[in-house]
């Protein structure tokens, strides 16, 4: 288990080969496609969620405030097995709150990780994740290097999104 410190921004994205464009330009480590299935557990406080892909599989808890502008968020990730029983236990134990389905390209410049985004029932979105995995960057750092890559990929202040993609899709469900 890692105690991860990370500071992100959300935003829809109506210009995803401007920001593949932008990547291969400044050299980014791109790690490819992922599709991703996150099952969101009922949990009294923060965020518990199963992330099973091609890419990535984690057991990843959060606590975050839902704000449009560079959020922080301390996360504890364990990474699992991509055939893990785990799912199952979680669902018994503690319910499903929802479940997101997404295709993701991730990509990574140093320690910031990238991520376009095809979110089923949500459209199109692109993040941006400043991680301090060593404890050694601080908040303030991370919040310029989210900063500089959202004007860098001209993401403007009304494409910000606060919310989860779980929050938006319970959202969803109750206007519908």
């Amino acid at each position: 288990m890692s105690l991860i410190t990370i500071v992100e921004i959300k935003a829809r994205c109506t210009q995803a080969q401007r920001v593949r464009d932008y990547l291969r330009s400044h050299g980014a480590d791109v790690r490819g496609i992922d599709h991703q299935t996150d099952t969101y557990f009922q949990v009294p406080h923060g965020r518990l969620k199963l992330r099973e892909g091609s890419i990535e599989n984690a057991l990843i808890y959060y606590e975050r405030a839902d704000q449009e502008s560079a959020k922080q968020s301390n996360v504890l990730l364990t990474k699992t097995p991509s055939d893990s029983a785990l799912k199952a236990q979680l669902t018994q134990a503690l319910g499903v709150l929802v479940v997101v389905k997404k295709q993701r390209e991730i990509a990574f410049i140093d320690n910031v990780k990238f991520h376009i985004d095809r979110v089923e029932g949500l459209g199109h979105f692109v993040e941006i994740e400043a991680i301090d995995s060593e404890g050694t960057l601080g908040p303030e750092r991370l919040r310029a290097q989210c900063q500089s890559f959202q004007n860098a990929l001209g993401i403007q202040p009304y494409d910000l999104v606060a919310e989860s993609y779980s929050d938006l899709l319970l959202a969803q469900a109750k206007r519908i």
